[in-house]
């Protein structure tokens, strides 16, 4: 793919990434991001630099058996070419801590991290992958300045994922062949989207019926929850999740770098869509090169549109909180 002239006088290699954050999550995305063949170039960067030094040695003694990526442990002046940087950096969700618990904790350490990118890069896409990556989206976006496009959270595609795969399992069919949604906030106040919710596009009450599953609100009801509490359930039984997350931030980044225009629910900043106005939160939104290009109003019923408000305005409360 070569490099890319993207932004203003600024040439970026669109094959080198930036990765600031070296737990379990950043770790674990720099292995999935290594055998992708996106990038040809990866710099981690962690406030323990032996800690990116060696998760950088450990990575890349994969290399030859993959694409040829040159990965190594670095510092903010080395992502002045990258086009895409990647944050996971941030304290953990611990058990029984919710997302927005860590809200405090992270937006501090997002205080010292943005303005330093910003300084050695002020062209490249940011993908915030740091909980609560919602509220870290808006905080990144402010205190970045960049335009709203670029400054992409992982929202909820993870969410959607699991969506998915649980609608699957429950209806005993391939989970890449259920179109469902997750919308909103990446945790508690979530939206899942039954109304528009199809199997190979045969609504889903339909499918059910042909395929002689119920669809009483109690069962949709126990995914829903299912769903909603998966991070809970995985941290409560090892600590942390981080393999599902890294191949959510696989496909964004695939989606940015191939300019494919693919619609995922990331979050970005919401002005309008569904009357929500100053708040990130996920939805559905066309992915490309250039970032968020457009979001899509995809049809709610009464009750998804109250829970979607609802959903923006617990964020907004959190981030009315803090000086950004």
């Amino acid at each position: 793919m070569g490099n890319l002239l993207y932004g203003k006088n600024k040439n970026l290699n669109i094959q080198k990434c930036g990765i600031i954050g070296c737990g379990a999550v950043g770790a674990t995305t720099a292995d999935t991001l290594l055998g992708s063949g996106l990038f040809n170039e990866m710099v981690l960067i962690d406030i323990n630099h032996k800690k990116a030094e060696g998760e950088a040695m450990d990575i890349g003694h994969g290399a030859p058996f993959v694409t040829p990526v040159n990965i190594y442990a670095g510092d903010y002046k080395d992502l002045a070419d990258a086009y895409l940087v990647i944050i996971t950096a941030g304290a953990n969700q611990m058990p029984g801590e919710t997302r927005i618990d860590l809200a405090e904790k992270n937006v501090k350490i997002f205080k010292s991290i943005i303005p330093e990118i910003v300084r050695y890069n002020p062209d490249c896409i940011l993908l915030i992958v740091s909980n609560p990556v919602d509220i870290l989206t808006y905080v990144a976006l402010k205190l970045s300045g960049f335009e709203p496009s670029r400054v992409i959270g992982s929202g909820t595609v993870l969410d959607t994922g699991r969506f998915k795969y649980l609608l699957g399992e429950y209806l005993g069919v391939d989970s890449r062949n259920v179109h469902a949604l997750i919308i909103g906030e990446h945790g508690d106040s979530e939206v899942a989207v039954y109304s528009s919710a199809n199997i190979s596009g045969v609504d889903l009450d339909e499918f059910c019926r042909i395929w002689g599953k119920g669809t009483d609100k109690e069962s949709l009801h126990k995914i829903y929850e299912d769903v909603k509490n998966s991070a809970y359930a995985i941290i409560e039984r090892k600590g942390a999740t981080f393999y599902a997350i890294a191949r959510v931030v696989k496909r964004i980044a695939q989606a940015l770098i191939r300019d494919e225009n693919t619609i995922l629910t990331v979050s970005s900043l919401v002005e309008g869509h569904y009357g929500i106005s100053n708040v990130c939160l996920g939805l559905p939104s066309v992915v490309g090169r250039d970032g968020v290009k457009q979001m899509i109003d995809t049809p709610l019923d009464e009750d998804e549109m109250m829970r979607l408000t609802a959903s923006a305005q617990k964020l907004r409360q959190v981030l009315d909180q803090f000086e950004i």
